[in-house]
């Protein structure tokens, strides 16, 4: 698939893919909000905006027939800035969250570049996958207790990042298998 198919008309303009850019939009304001304004409530709430439309967008395109593979391929990218810039903002009072944020920093790309080959060999895009969601969850939970309850014990949220980087990491070799298995699938159809 070229990335052009992506931006066929009547896909783009779609009130999925602009919920989706909505969180995109929002990423620069939650930075700001927690680290120039040092306004934790105010970062909760536009995560809390930007988490209310990533579930708004899916069950409308759902609902509505809106799946379009521009939304397939631009929620994935909104959700992993979300979390990078979740992530990056907390590390700098929870330092452990810097080997969090080099774990989804190395899935990511991982994850990039066996996408746009699964998109050449199979020429199609992919939904999240009950894994990647998962790791999303947890993700957003870690991030949202870490922020609400600043006064949480180190050993409790030493164990939630624990606990996140090994989502991560699952969701990654859970990944990485389902594209060999696509792979593997497609060059025994050639084979036929």
């Amino acid at each position: 698939m070229r990335v052009s198919e992506l931006f066929r008309k009547g896909q783009v303009w779609t009130i999925p893919n602009l919920l989706t850019m909505l969180r995109i939009v929002l990423l620069p304001f939650i930075i700001w909000s927690y680290t120039s304004l040092h306004n934790t409530k105010l970062a909760i709430l536009l995560l809390a905006i930007s988490a209310l439309s990533d579930v708004l967008d899916g069950a409308i395109a759902r609902k509505f027939n809106m799946v379009s593979d521009l939304g397939k391929a631009l929620d994935p990218v909104a959700d992993k800035l979300t979390q990078v810039c979740l992530v990056l903002c907390l590390a700098f009072t929870h330092p452990l969250m810097w080997y969090l944020l080099a774990m989804c920093v190395v899935r990511e790309t991982v994850m990039l570049i066996l996408g746009l080959i699964t998109m050449k060999r199979i020429n199609g895009v992919f939904s999240a996958k009950w894994y990647g969601k998962l790791s999303t969850v947890m993700l957003y939970a870690t991030g949202l207790a870490l922020l609400i309850f600043k006064d949480m014990p180190s050993w409790l949220s030493t164990c939630l990042i624990v606990l996140c980087m090994f989502c991560v990491t699952l969701a990654l070799v859970l990944y990485i298998q389902f594209h060999l298995d696509l792979w593997r699938r497609a060059a025994n159809k050639k084979e036929e």
